[in-house]
């Protein structure tokens, strides 16, 4: 064990004031299922967003960022960089319609669109695929990333990490709901940031400051490579046999690193923000697949996120919500931990997981009383983020299976009973998922793998009145069976070939969907009435539009494509002046970040002229 009795105090402190605060919020969740999983519909704006960003701020993200710059390089950052263009499509396009559906799960809102039998079989599917599979899988890794941490710190073993883990975070949620969920978020949002920024200086101050870093993870990439090629010749000399068995061998050894040499990152692209027009076939490839194609997956929002959007005041709020959550998330946050990452090459460079360098550093740099604040802070976003996938979950279960095909009529208080009782299933299924995993980074390609099929047709159900219930769960078919099966196919299986395996789901899903909706019967009138008299959607719904001319949908134009290229250079802007500064580039900073103020500016400015429903929208007027 690292940790002193400082170290331990400031993390038992921590987590006292954590489950405090949530259990605070208690009596707030108690009035209903509006009340329990969408906080009255009543969240301000930085509330909201704030409590997205610290969902995604978990415990293994700062492991697998910083495994990705050791690895891949700054460019490899575009795996989710490139999600800074969904969430900008996101904030204009389908928040403001999140917020007007009323519902209280993604999966709800699709029988509000289809509204026939198929639709209800759907939402029963996706209630289990999002809530139980996917969700599942995301405390998995979330649990896994916990366990290293504590692992170097703590020493402790994977069943008392997950088991403690587990039970702080049930404390509040189950208790108090949405409520004690974000108001904690934003408090443990607070220190998890102070925690990473106390590393990142940790490290420069090891190291001799920004452009010091920068040249010396070069220097040491540099290093490492020549190893791991002195040792790949003596492998392939070492080799007996044909050329191609021998071919093998060095290819192996370049790429994994022999013996105590992990995986390091081309000292020539370390760190580039963008590739070089000079860059090989394969890197390009990549970084077009990342920037046009991949944020697809998460242009129309959803999971916990959208609940979020649920439960702000109004439409303007769930706009500056998301706006807010997109330069934290891509901005702010993300230089601190790849700065540990550039770190982790200088004074790590024989390392077996590079999943450890982060909390290794920790334990090396960082002096009594500060080390256990950051393993506080740690333990605060892993934290904010189980609790808010415990929740989610939860929803899931009770307003999808429970309340829809099970108990249709019951009361508030036994579903209120039934949905503290679902937070303790999905803190089950969360230790199963991580008892069977070994990497977060692998279980984030492997979960954007297995929805990318449906990714499109779930963007297009709010734009096109044609699509129906048989074309969604085609595309999940399709989806689920497809992306498993290509990591069967020798030479698809490696985590190179994650954008071509995506592709192939993606069209394949489009595809399909496609085709189904064309061939099969429309969704029948009065589910497309009722959802367009309520959501006002924009785009192809003339037939529908028809029928209902009292009602004015969104008119999607050039105000909004301005928007989103204001919001692509706020958010990319603001990335990469912190990175200049970070690596110290400080005149090339000064000026990104003088673009992206601008941006800034112009996109408050446009957001006002809107024409956002601003009044309280109904709270409870579910699709139920």
């Amino acid at each position: 064990m690292h940790l002193g009795a400082l170290d331990l105090a400031v993390i038992a402190a921590t987590l006292v004031i954590s489950v405090v605060v949530g259990l605070r919020q208690t009596r707030r969740g108690k009035g209903d299922l509006v009340s329990y999983f969408a906080a009255d519909r009543a969240l301000p704006w930085w509330i909201a967003g704030t409590s997205i960003v610290a969902t995604s701020f978990a415990a293994d993200t700062p492991l697998a960022i910083a495994r990705i710059v050791r690895t891949q390089g700054l460019l490899g950052n575009w795996y989710w960089w490139s999600g800074g263009i969904g969430f900008v499509v996101c904030m204009f396009l389908f928040a403001p319609l999140w917020r007007r559906s009323r519902v209280l799960t993604d999966a709800e809102i699709i029988e509000l669109r289809y509204g026939d039998r198929a639709a209800a079989g759907l939402r029963g599917f996706l209630a289990v695929f999002r809530g139980v599979l996917a969700n599942g899988i995301t405390m998995g890794w979330v649990l896994l990333g916990m366990q290293k941490i504590i692992g170097e710190t703590l020493g402790w073993p994977r069943e008392a990490s997950m088991v403690g883990l587990i039970a702080l975070s049930l404390v509040y949620t189950a208790a108090a709901g949405l409520w004690g969920v974000v108001v904690t978020d934003v408090l443990q949002f607070g220190l998890a940031m102070f925690g990473s920024i106390a590393l990142m200086v940790a490290v420069y101050a090891k190291i001799g400051g920004p452009a010091a870093l920068a040249e010396a993870s070069v220097s040491a990439a540099q290093k490492a490579q020549a190893v791991a090629a002195e040792k790949a010749a003596v492998a392939a000399e070492k080799a007996a046999g044909a050329a191609e068995a021998a071919a093998d061998v060095v290819l192996e050894a370049g790429l994994v690193g022999a013996d105590s040499v992990s995986a390091i990152a081309d000292p020539a692209t370390l760190l580039s923000f963008v590739p070089n027009l000079d860059a090989g076939g394969a890197v390009m490839a990549t970084f077009a697949f990342y920037v046009g194609i991949q944020w697809l997956g998460g242009a129309e929002g959803g999971g916990f996120l959208a609940q979020r959007l649920f439960a702000t005041r109004n439409e303007k709020h769930a706009v500056l919500a998301l706006l807010w959550f997109a330069i934290a998330h891509f901005a702010l946050r993300a230089w601190p931990w790849i700065v540990v990452g550039l770190g982790s090459i200088v004074l790590l460079p024989e390392l077996a997981d590079p999943e450890t360098a982060y909390p290794r550093l920790m334990v090396q740099l960082l002096p009594a009383g500060i080390l256990g604040l950051m393993v506080a802070s740690l333990l605060a976003a892993f934290m904010s983020t189980i609790s808010t996938h415990l929740h989610w979950g939860a929803s899931y279960v009770v307003n999808d299976i429970y309340l829809r095909f099970m108990r249709p009529g019951c009361g508030d208080e036994e579903a209120l009973r039934v949905s503290r009782m679902a937070v303790g299933l999905m803190a089950l299924i969360a230790a199963a998922m991580a008892w069977q995993m070994d990497s977060v980074f692998g279980a984030w390609l492997y979960l954007s793998e297995i929805g990318a099929g449906a990714a499109l047709i779930g963007a297009l159900r709010w734009y096109w009145w044609r699509l129906n219930a048989a074309s969604e769960i085609s595309a999940l078919v399709t989806s689920l069976v497809l992306s498993n099966a290509l990591r069967l196919v020798d030479g698809l299986e490696d985590e190179a070939m994650y954008p071509l395996r995506f592709v192939i789901v993606l069209s394949s899903g489009t595809i399909v969907a496609f085709a189904v909706a064309l061939l099969t019967r429309p969704t029948p009138t009065h589910a497309l009435d009722a959802f367009y008299r309520r959501v006002r959607p924009g785009g192809w719904w003339g037939p529908v539009a028809a029928r209902c001319p009292e009602v004015s949908g969104d008119r999607i134009g050039v105000d909004h494509l301005v928007a989103v290229v204001l919001g692509v250079a706020t958010l990319f802007g603001g990335l990469f002046g912190l990175g200049a500064l970070a690596l110290g580039m400080y005149g090339r900073g000064a000026a990104l970040l003088a673009v992206a103020i601008g941006a800034l500016v112009g996109l408050l400015r446009r957001i006002q002229r809107f024409e956002w429903a601003t009044e309280q929208l109904p709270a409870n007027d579910s699709a139920g």
